[in-house]
């Protein structure tokens, strides 16, 4: 990875790429998830409670994230063997809300350089420097930046509104439309307001379009 920016990258950019070293192998980003939505995560350290069930969990929902072609990928700044040890620790003794025996088998990236989380803004200067906050980036097959997301060191993040935005935003790019406020699938969307007299016009009449005003409209959810 060359002169990778320290800034934070913002929605709609390109995500930064880069080559390294994982739990499963080496990966080049984005070249080997092309055409898949990717969620990169990062972890504060190896061997710390609140990361250990974090990983706990989103191992236990990865075939979730793979139905909705969605590729998991974490990130520490720990060394390969420290990453095995506690990935195999995590399998073999401990438990947390009825998990046991917990494989990760997604990537979890060495970072000892810190290359990737200085590319993608993951150190902050007032939390750690040598630590990672909780960072996620949810990038789209295009490789662009969809969602960013930070929490502090000490809280944990929560999975299941990770793969809401997730499945709101394949909504939202592949059929135009918008999710309110606490949305849940299946739920009705938003129609993005008309922009000609004409169209507004024929929202009304739509039967499948439930229009409260000329600029707020709703419908059922798309099913596919």
């Amino acid at each position: 990875m060359n002169d990778q920016p320290t800034r934070l990258p913002l929605i709609g950019d390109k995500a930064p790429s880069f080559k390294a070293k994982t739990t499963q192998g080496e990966i080049s980003f984005p070249e080997d998830y092309k055409g898949k939505w990717v969620i990169l995560f990062s972890h504060p350290a190896d061997f710390t409670p609140v990361c250990t069930t974090e990983f706990m969990t989103f191992a236990s929902m990865h075939q979730e994230f793979l139905a909705l072609n969605c590729e998991l990928i974490g990130l520490s700044i720990d060394s390969l063997y420290a990453h095995i040890a506690w990935l195999r620790t995590i399998k073999e003794k401990i438990e947390f809300k009825g998990m046991k025996g917990v494989e990760v088998n997604f990537p979890l990236i060495e970072d000892i350089t810190m290359e990737v989380a200085k590319a993608y803004g993951m150190l902050q200067p007032g939390a750690s420097n040598t630590q990672a906050v909780r960072a996620v980036f949810i990038i789209d097959p295009e490789g662009l930046v969809k969602t960013i997301l930070y929490y502090p060191l000490s809280n944990g993040r929560n999975m299941q509104e990770i793969k809401r935005i997730l499945i709101a935003l394949q909504i939202s790019m592949k059929h135009g439309v918008a999710t309110p406020a606490n949305w849940q699938p299946g739920e009705d969307v938003i129609v993005p307001p008309p922009g000609s007299c004409g169209v507004a016009k024929d929202r009304v009449a739509d039967p499948t379009v439930k229009a409260l005003d000329w600029f707020f409209s709703t419908k059922p959810c798309p099913k596919d």
